[in-house]
């Protein structure tokens, strides 16, 4: 069907292939551990100012029923990558020194683009592996620590290549940190780590929110937290400068590390928002954004250039602290956090602005996840995917460019191996006993009329109560089965029917 769909609408819209110079440049801003509540655009009681992003969705169009692949963030990434859900191969984080998750086999977004004559480059978080061990030397000391691997800064060779990262996997450049919260914490410039990581890192300052969550490792010497948002900004900002006067059109991904622990605003963002400091950080996230939204246009790009932004899960569990201290609620309208199962887990900010396409300032409430942007992209610019690849994206250019109904009709939610949801249309069901993998405060339940029923499953209808109140579980024991067999095939097959 979506093969189909693409099809059809190539045929009519394109009657054949764009000539280069035609096809948009692409930009996916991607946030990290950004609620949909979080932007103000989607909530009028926002606490927390996002203009430049606010100005996107004015300009462009808002998705209110978009979602990533998981509620963390390496499956997440690899979803919106490979047009794949993470769940038919993993369902954890790359840990620290681990190694990639994408195959060099499976075909991704912009090897896609290359083929079709895009320059490419990755600018910020990659959090999908490298293949640590081709640096590493023979007798190097190797220890494990939940899961991550502590190992000294001599144990390597920092001067060798390491592939496996955004270079081997078809972008021509990347420049970022990897993961803010993972070691090595350096630069790196294409395939390799740039400096010289000389120091363990082994104790950080106090975060003035949440947990700083940095994982022990090499460090190069007086690494510095609070500069790595902004220069990943001036970095993708000096990158599209570079594209001015070049024939080819260019995709450039910015993985933003923000704003995910550790929380560091630098002091022109303290005090910013009127939601504590990781309100600040998300005020600082826009306005990187809002630089490099600017770049487009002074560069000339900005009426050729497809942008995308959306984040890859929802907010850290301490958003239920802020919603006590600040009134200001990540999730908002929605129920759960990051790493649930519960909508604030997985549904996220999604703006589209494509200028002379897409009606400025629309909305849609059209089903539509993250894995879905690599088929939709492979219809923009007329790229057959070949059947054993984006098993589960869904062509959603209908849906951006006229407001049609998505083409999805399902979504399986997962973060846990052994937890799963299935969305099918206005329905929520839960195969587990909790849609929750946090601790959530009984103030929280409490204040907000969430009562623990014991069941086994949950079942919500999303139309009518989307901040998912009333288990209907025990009401509607034919649909739950229904839902339950559905989401069995949908797991069963390589591909969403």
């Amino acid at each position: 069907m979506k093969r189909l769909i693409v099809a059809v609408v190539l045929s009519v819209w394109f009657a054949g292939e764009l000539p280069a110079e035609d096809r948009p440049n692409i930009v996916i801003l991607y946030a990290d551990d950004m609620g949909f509540g979080d932007l103000g655009a989607n909530n009028p009681d926002s606490k927390i100012p996002t203009p430049h992003l606010d100005r996107l969705a004015q300009e462009g169009l808002r998705l209110t029923d978009g979602h990533s692949s998981s509620g963390i963030c390496t499956p997440s990434r690899y979803a919106l990558l490979t047009g794949r859900y993470h769940w038919r191969k993993f369902h954890g984080i790359v840990q620290a020194f681990g190694p990639p998750v994408i195959d060099q086999a499976e075909l991704t977004l912009p090897e896609i683009l290359k083929q079709k004559g895009y320059r490419t480059a990755c600018i910020g978080k990659w959090h999908l592996g490298w293949n640590w061990d081709e640096i590493l030397r023979p007798d190097a000391n190797v220890k494990s620590n939940r899961g991550n691997r502590v190992i000294q800064p001599e144990a390597f060779d920092w001067s060798k290549p390491i592939s496996g990262g955004p270079t081997s996997h078809g972008f021509d450049e990347y420049f970022g940190d990897d993961v803010p919260n993972f070691p090595p914490y350096a630069w790196f410039k294409n395939d390799r780590v740039i400096g010289q990581p000389s120091v363990m890192l082994t104790k950080t300052p106090k975060t003035p929110e949440g947990s700083w969550s940095a994982r022990p490792g090499p460090a190069v010497q007086d690494w510095d937290f609070w500069a790595v948002v902004p220069k990943l900004a001036d970095e993708a900002v000096d990158w599209i400068a570079k594209q001015k006067g070049k024939p080819e059109p260019f995709f450039l991904y910015v993985p933003f590390n923000s704003p995910h622990s550790p929380i560091v605003p630098t002091e022109e963002f303290v005090g910013s928002s009127q939601a504590g400091p990781f309100g600040d950080f998300v005020h600082m996230t826009d306005a990187m954004a809002g630089k490099i939204l600017n770049a487009l246009k002074e560069n000339g790009f900005e009426d050729d250039t497809l942008v995308i932004f959306t984040a890859d899960n929802g907010a850290e569990n301490y958003a239920y602290e802020r919603a006590r201290k600040f009134d200001h609620w990540s999730s908002a309208p929605f129920r759960g956090v990051k790493r649930d199962l519960y909508e604030g887990g997985h549904h996220v900010p999604f703006v589209v602005k494509w200028p002379g396409k897409i009606t400025p300032g629309s909305t849609s409430n059209a089903m539509t996840s993250q894995v879905d942007i690599m088929g939709t992209i492979a219809a923009i610019v007329d790229y057959q995917l070949p059947e054993d690849t984006a098993h589960d994206s869904y062509n959603q250019l209908p849906v951006w460019l006229s407001g049609e109904a998505s083409p999805r009709e399902t979504i399986v939610h997962n973060t846990a191996a052994k937890a799963y949801a299935i969305r099918d249309g206005k329905w929520l069901f839960v195969d587990a006993s909790s849609g929750s993998h946090n601790r959530i405060p009984k103030w929280f339940d409490e204040e907000r009329g969430y009562q623990d029923d014991n069941l086994p499953g949950e079942l919500y209808d999303l139309q009518n109560d989307p901040a998912e109140k009333k288990n209907l579980y025990q009401s509607k024991p034919e649909l739950v089965q229904q839902l339950k067999l559905k989401l069995n095939s949908i797991q069963a097959s390589g591909q969403v029917r």
